[in-house]
């Protein structure tokens, strides 16, 4: 049984179906989602140009710095 939170979340149109698909789907799951994600990211670049390849970058770089943290604290 789900909580509520947990409902609410996975009813979330488009992100929501990805994240219940990522929890109860196959191990192959987390690759269809790596391939869409850089997909897009090409698809941005060629109709955006470098601007999107660079908005990608400085969204990344908190999520690079946590992963430097957990490697620095050895989790």
């Amino acid at each position: 049984m789900l909580s509520r939170r947990q409902s609410a979340f996975f009813s979330v149109p488009v992100i929501g179906w990805i994240a219940r698909d990522l929890k109860e789907g196959g191990p192959d799951t987390i690759y269809y989602l790596l391939v869409i994600l850089l997909t897009l990211l090409v698809l941005a670049v060629m109709q955006w140009g470098i601007v999107a390849l660079s908005m990608t970058a400085l969204a990344m770089v908190p999520v690079v710095m946590v992963l430097l943290i957990l490697i620095t604290v050895g989790k």
